[in-house]
C-alpha cells in the first residue's frame, strides 16, 4: 500500500511536469528497485547512505552501464526532491559504473545509400530524415505536421534530449516525398475522425489549454502507427506515431542485406550525417546546433573520427613497401 501510493506521487509529479511516458515508466522502475533492493524499507526513513548503497551495487554487483546507473540516479534525485520533499545531500561516495570511451559508427557516403536503397517506403523516409537532418529516432517518430516548415525548408525539433527545442535544415530532395506522405497520413487521419476517433495525444497543458487541438491535423504525427492504441495516461484511444522498435529491426535487415560489416544501427545515420557533414566542410559549430548538442566537446569526438581516418594518417608501411605482395 505505501509502495502503491507512494508512485502514484511520483506520477504526479512527473506529469505536472510534462516528462514523457518513457522517463515516466524509467523513474517509476527505479524508485520500485530502490525500494525493494532495501527490503520494503519506507523511503522516508532513507537518505543519502540507502542511496549510495544502492549505486554502489549496480555499478559492482550488477555491472550497469554508467547511464544506466545514471538514470537510476536521475529518479531517485527527482522522487526524493518532488515527492518526498527531502533533496539529497553528499552521494559522492557511491561507486561510479564506468563510461566505456567509444568512437562512434560511421558508414561511408556508399554505405548510406546502400543502406537506404534497401529500406522502403516510410522506413525509408525515416531513414533519410534520421540522415539529412541528424535526428535521433524518437525525434523523428514525434515529428508532428506543423513542425515541418516546407517554406524554409527546417524542421522544428520541440523537447529533444534535455527538454531542449532546436531547428534542423530539411533536406530539399525531401520535400516531394515529404508531402505525399504527408497526403496519404491525412487520408488516414480524415478516416478516423469519420469513424469518431482521431485524437492524438497531447501534453497535459496543451490538452488542457486547446481543447479541440487533439483532434486537429497539425497536431498529427508525421509518421502514425498503423493500429489505434490506448493512452496509457489517458486511456482514450488515440493513434500514437510508429514505433521505434518496427525501424529499428528494418534497419537491421537492411544493414544485413546491404553486407555492411560495421555495428550500424538507426544511430549511426545521425553519427553519419554529423561526420559528413564536418567532411564537407560545415563549421563544427553549426553541426553542435543541428545534434542539439550541449557542450562542444560532445560534437568533436566526431573530429577524431576524421582524424582517425585511413586518409588523414599515413601509414610507414607505405614508404617501407610500396608494393608489398604476400609471397
Amino acid at each position: 500500500m505505501m509502495a502503491t501510493k507512494l508512485i502514484d506521487q511520483l506520477k504526479h509529479a512527473i506529469r505536472v511536469r510534462n516528462y514523457s511516458i518513457r522517463t515516466e515508466q524509467a523513474y517509476v522502475q527505479w524508485v520500485r528497485r530502490y525500494i525493494y533492493f532495501h527490503n520494503k524499507k519506507h523511503p522516508d526513513e532513507m537518505h543519502d547512505q540507502e542511496i549510495v548503497q544502492f549505486l554502489t551495487y549496480l555499478a559492482v554487483n550488477r555491472n550497469v552501464a554508467a547511464s544506466t546507473q545514471n538514470l537510476a540516479l536521475n529518479a531517485l534525485v527527482f522522487f526524493y526532491r518532488h515527492v518526498l520533499k527531502k533533496p539529497l545531500g553528499d552521494i559522492s561516495t557511491a561507486t561510479r559504473a564506468k563510461k566505456p570511451l567509444k568512437l562512434p559508427v560511421v558508414l561511408t557516403q556508399d554505405e548510406v545509400r546502400r543502406l537506404l536503397q534497401r529500406l522502403s517506403g516510410t522506413h525509408k523516409l525515416i531513414g533519410a530524415l534520421l540522415y539529412g537532418s541528424g535526428l535521433r529516432l524518437l525525434e523523428c517518430l514525434r515529428l508532428r505536421v506543423k513542425d515541418v516548415d516546407f517554406e524554409f525548408q527546417c524542421i522544428h525539433i520541440h523537447s529533444g534530449k534535455g527538454q531542449k527545442d532546436r531547428i534542423v535544415t530539411l533536406a530539399s530532395q525531401l520535400l516531394t516525398p515529404l508531402k505525399t506522405h504527408l497526403y496519404l497520413a491525412q487520408q488516414i487521419h480524415q478516416a478516423d475522425i469519420e469513424n469518431g476517433l482521431g485524437e492524438v495525444f497531447l501534453p497535459y497543458a496543451l490538452a488542457n489549454k486547446y481543447k479541440n487541438a487533439a483532434t486537429e491535423w497539425k497536431w498529427q504525427y508525421i509518421f502514425p502507427a498503423t493500429k489505434i492504441s490506448k493512452d496509457p495516461r489517458s486511456e482514450r484511444q488515440s493513434r500514437h506515431h510508429i514505433d521505434q522498435s518496427t525501424f529499428q529491426k528494418a534497419i537491421r535487415k537492411a544493414v544485413k542485406l546491404s553486407v555492411i560489416n560495421k555495428p550500424a544501427s538507426s544511430h549511426t545515420l545521425r553519427h553519419s550525417f554529423a561526420t559528413h557533414a564536418l567532411q564537407s566542410g560545415m563549421d563544427i559549430r553549426t553541426v553542435q546546433q543541428q545534434l542539439g548538442h550541449s557542450s562542444l566537446e560532445t560534437t568533436e569526438i566526431y573530429t577524431h573520427v576524421l582524424k582517425r581516418g585511413g586518409q588523414a594518417v599515413r601509414s610507414p608501411l607505405e614508404s617501407l613497401y610500396p608494393d608489398f605482395t604476400l609471397d
